[in-house]
């Protein structure tokens, strides 16, 4: 069996802040505005690293690239880089009105496109998100509202709480609003466009960049409020391009995994510590089990745990 763990990628955002020292013990740069760690990320400008075993300081690029079958298994797809990125979100601050852009207009647009999932890690009392439009809210009404401080007001929001999920395929117009802490699961892509960034500057006093054109061109008007995901046993969502599983372990109760070749296995510990072999991981922590692994045990500390599971998509 090899395990492997990665050297986050800390990312400065305007509406970023601590948290992850906070919630999950991380060292991260004292008094900065953290808004993203990369947690698995294959990219040209950011590419993960491995921080343990014979391959420390190897990427998971080099994996791809060299071990693909091995590591990832035999429904991997050719693709030149590791196709799924994963993501921790400190939203201090409400982020932007956005939209990514969908398959069929992402290479008209000089974009990516980006379906992604939201799971809740930690919320505030009255933290909520903005996803979808309202009902009665019309592509014709929601262009006029542009630049206008009501703009948020055509947008579906719904308030959250740890363990909730949301999918939102490309084309679903979105915001974040502030006090939550999120596992975010997406296609590897990092293009956004922004239609409205509530007036912010940052410490210069520049506002940032909207991409209007690009962003109407992309929202699907036709998705009406959308709600959470429901989950089915531990199945928490499965599309195209990965599986997102759930687990709620009792105290110190063996959890056996069987690696069929197909997948690997990427655990992110939501809640508690979990062992397997001779490590423990903890609350925040995650690590990627390869596919051509024989079967393992996970087992839970003496509080339990909750663990979020994360493999390809639909076969």
């Amino acid at each position: 069996m090899e395990i492997f763990t990665f050297k986050p990628i800390y990312q400065k955002r305007i509406w970023g802040g601590q948290n992850f020292k906070v919630l999950f013990d991380r060292l991260i740069p004292e008094g900065e505005k953290i808004g993203e760690s990369w947690e698995l990320v294959d990219r040209p400008e950011a590419c993960s690293e491995i921080i343990n075993g014979t391959l420390d300081q190897f990427t998971i690029h080099d994996l791809w690239s060299k071990r693909r079958l091995e590591i990832f298994g035999s429904r991997s797809p050719d693709t030149p880089r590791f196709p799924i990125l994963i993501k921790l979100l400190d939203c201090v601050e409400t982020l932007s009105v956005q939209v990514h852009p969908p398959e069929e207009k992402a290479k008209e647009l000089q974009g990516e496109p980006k379906t992604e999932m939201w799971y809740f890690l930690n919320t505030a009392p009255d933290a909520k998100i903005y996803v979808g439009l309202k009902k009665g809210v019309t592509e014709s009404v929601f262009k006029e509202s542009i630049g206008k401080p009501d703009l948020v007001n055509k947008l579906h929001t719904l308030s959250t709480r740890p363990g909730e999920a949301m999918f939102l395929p490309s084309g679903r117009i979105h915001a974040i609003g502030a006090g939550n802490v999120i596992l975010e699961i997406q296609q590897n892509s990092d293009t956004t466009y922004r239609v409205d960034d509530f007036g912010r500057v940052d410490h210069q006093g520049n506002v940032r960049e909207l991409h209007i054109e690009q962003a109407q061109k992309s929202i699907r008007f036709n998705d009406i409020e959308p709600y959470f995901a429901q989950p089915h046993s531990d199945r928490v969502l499965v599309c195209e391009y990965f599986s997102v599983l759930r687990n709620f372990m009792f105290p110190e109760e063996e959890h056996p995994w069987f690696p069929d070749g197909a997948s690997f296995q990427y655990h992110f510990v939501v809640k508690g510590d979990i062992s397997v072999g001779t490590q423990t991981f903890k609350t925040g922590e995650a690590f990627l089990i390869s596919a051509n692994s024989k079967p393992y045990d996970l087992k839970p500390g003496i509080e339990g745990a909750e663990l979020i599971t994360i493999e390809w998509g639909k076969k």
